[in-house]
């Protein structure tokens, strides 16, 4: 973390704040400008951006490292975002208690993506029982891939209505991206994702020991200590 903030030439209060509330909130970079403009420290919105850039995947994986294990009953489904006036896939998967698993942006719906999604979850929690998706054929064909080279198969279910729970659950992240009007860098897109997705489990309490009674800011704020 001290290497990431060297140069960086604001207290980290207001640093870790700014990012904090760009990662929670519905607020815009120039919102955030004329808020702290309001508080005495003038910068420009695009200094924040670059602050995200730069703090957000440093912060995503310390709180890999305090995220609670993930149940073994998922609920996997895509959400779209818009890049550049098209529009790119979310993978995202909770388990059956509402808390979210993984997450991987990819730029195409398919049998590759599909698979690199699970894999990535499987290699950070560990493989499910079962897994809940919707009629998507390159999810089936991704999970029938793994399971041809495993001893124990994840059992693959097709039942739109469990899916319920992980497609509500995408309107947390859909509204805290609506204001940012469409990314314009895939790169960018993964690090500003990589914020977004954290603060929504940590405001979820998916966070060791409960967080012990923090806040969701406290929790967001120890992981930078």
């Amino acid at each position: 973390m001290a290497k990431v903030l060297k140069r960086l030439h604001y207290p980290l209060a207001v640093i870790l704040g700014c990012v904090r509330w760009y990662s929670a909130y519905r607020l815009s970079l120039r919102h955030l400008e004329e808020m702290m403009a309001e508080r005495g420290f003038f910068f420009d919105h695009s200094t924040v951006h670059r602050w995200a850039i730069k703090l957000l995947p440093v912060l995503k994986k310390a709180f890999r490292h305090s995220k609670r294990k993930a149940g073994r009953s998922w609920r996997v489904d895509e959400t779209y975002i818009k890049f550049r006036g098209e529009w790119k896939y979310l993978y995202r998967a909770v388990e059956e208690a509402g808390d979210t698993v993984d997450f991987l942006l990819r730029a195409h719906r398919d049998k590759a993506a599909a698979r690199r999604f699970f894999e990535q979850a499987v290699e950070r929690n560990g493989a499910p029982e079962n897994v809940t998706i919707d009629k998507s054929g390159s999810n089936v064909a991704a999970l029938e891939a793994m399971n041809g080279g495993r001893r124990k198969r994840i059992v693959v279910r097709q039942v739109k209505y469990l899916n319920n729970i992980v497609e509500q659950d995408h309107r947390a992240i859909k509204r805290r991206t609506r204001p940012m009007l469409g990314f314009k860098d895939f790169r960018c897109a993964r690090i500003l994702l990589s914020g977004i997705e954290p603060m929504h489990m940590i405001k979820k309490g998916q966070m060791k020991d409960g967080g012990r009674g923090q806040t969701p800011a406290q929790l967001f704020y120890s992981l930078a200590a």
